[in-house]
């Protein structure tokens, strides 16, 4: 295993990069890709770095000359023979050749992207323009260069012994909160850290801990590179970035309100029936299981990810009994700002209910909160998001008014037209 303090003691970027290779990215990803590959190869997007936290001024604190080193090594990255052989002979999900032939090809020969770079206000201004299939993939690595980076400007200043310490003590926090989880008789949790971690090397050793501590209870990580080394399932379905561009290319209020439901469509021709999770709140879960056409209550589950989870389990639940559907049988996956409190509570309230999943992310791989002074290791909340298709503004309003993007103008017609009443806010941490 790899002594990470001695590593980081040690660190010089240019022989141990940041991201090494382009299926350091999230599963979904690759599946939201190749379905974009298909029936959206052409679309103009841009998607920009969004800092949610705007206390903490990355630009001040992150040297803009390794930033731009880092993301020209990702441009330079390509698929390798192995890691092409893994994608297109893995079984995910039980089924062979998850990834078809033309798709494959093109991401073979695939390089990402220009970026657009800049400091304004003491932030980077983050962009990256181009067709959707493409520029698509920044999202994943520049966010987890610009974690990395932040976290490398904070120990750069530490000595040796500290960074022994500091690792030990992130080490004994983790493994702790595996023991309070190893109590659940029942559980079903993956590894959802990468786009937040803390690094590539720690996240790496988190899923290694997971299988060492839950054993069979840890079903995967969402992080294609770490699955491929450590023999482990890739786990994923879809994000909220398909609805925010489908909606964004809508001529008509019609168009509009129809998009979230032809997206599924969409995915459900792709897949052939399998990965048939929705993630329904993207304009929010209240409206979107009202206005939901009766072929989605056969769908596997849900992927809860905003707002009052244990609310928006209940909604689904009723959902599915109204449809004469068994929510024992069906799968609810909380992936919410999630740590063992409220994974034990969700669990608790919840199993026996349906079938209960957690997707663990920043709070698993990135949880060196009161390890160092002044919460300076503390999590924050980075996104980098589709904000414009052809031209038109993307936005997202979420069950959390905190997590709401777009112009304002934009963002009241959409909860006009997807009926969205009033919404309790809930601080958005990671």
């Amino acid at each position: 295993m790899v002594d990470i303090a001695t590593r980081v003691w040690n660190h010089k970027w240019k022989i141990d990069p940041i991201v090494r290779s382009l299926i350091d990215t999230d599963f979904y990803k690759l599946l939201m890709c190749q379905s974009i590959y298909r029936n959206n190869p052409d679309t103009n997007v841009t998607f920009s770095l969004i800092n949610r936290s705007k206390n903490l001024r990355l630009a001040e604190l992150i040297d803009e000359g390794e930033l731009r080193e880092q993301l020209d090594h990702i441009r330079s990255l390509s698929l390798t023979r192995g890691e092409s052989t893994w994608l297109r002979g893995n079984t995910f999900y039980g089924k062979r050749q998850m990834f078809r032939s033309d798709f494959m090809e093109w991401f073979e020969n695939l390089r990402l992207p220009d970026y657009h770079l800049e400091k304004r206000d003491g932030q980077f201004e983050l962009t990256f323009e181009g067709s959707w299939p493409e520029v698509m993939m920044w999202e994943i690595p520049a966010l987890a260069v610009l974690m990395e980076l932040r976290g490398r400007a904070v120990l750069k200043g530490m000595a040796k012994f500290e960074l022994q310490v500091l690792y030990a003590r992130a080490m004994t926090k983790l493994w702790e909160k595996i023991e309070s989880l190893r109590k659940i008789e029942d559980l079903r949790i993956a590894d959802f850290g990468t786009r937040r971690r803390h690094s590539y090397l720690w996240q790496d050793w988190c899923v290694q801990a997971m299988l060492e501590g839950l054993g069979e209870k840890f079903i995967g990580t969402s992080n294609c590179a770490v699955a491929r080394e450590r023999d482990i399932e890739a786990i994923g379905t879809n994000a909220h970035e398909l609805p925010m561009v489908y909606c964004a290319l809508a001529d008509t209020d019609d168009q509009l309100a129809a998009a979230p439901y032809h997206v599924l469509s969409d995915w459900q021709e792709e897949h052939d029936g399998n990965l048939r999770v929705i993630l329904p709140d993207t304009y929010g879960t209240e409206g979107f299981l009202q206005n939901a056409p009766d072929w989605l209550a056969a769908w596997t589950g849900m992927r809860i990810d905003s707002g009052d989870l244990a609310a928006s389990a209940e909604m689904a639940i009723k959902w599915w009994q109204d449809r004469g559907e068994d929510p024992t049988q069906k799968l609810v996956i909380f992936s919410d700002g999630l740590d063992t409190e409220s994974i034990i509570d969700l669990h608790k309230k919840f199993s026996g209910r349906v079938k209960v999943s957690f997707g663990w992310g920043t709070n698993l791989t990135n949880d060196f909160r009161g390890l160092v002074p002044n919460q300076q290791l503390g999590a924050f909340s980075l996104v980098c998001k589709a904000v414009s298709a052809n031209g038109r503004p993307t936005v997202k309003l979420s069950d959390n008014p905190n997590k709401a993007m777009g112009p304002n103008s934009e963002i009241e017609r959409y909860k006009r037209i997807f009926k969205l009443g009033h919404q309790k806010p809930i601080q958005v941490l990671v």
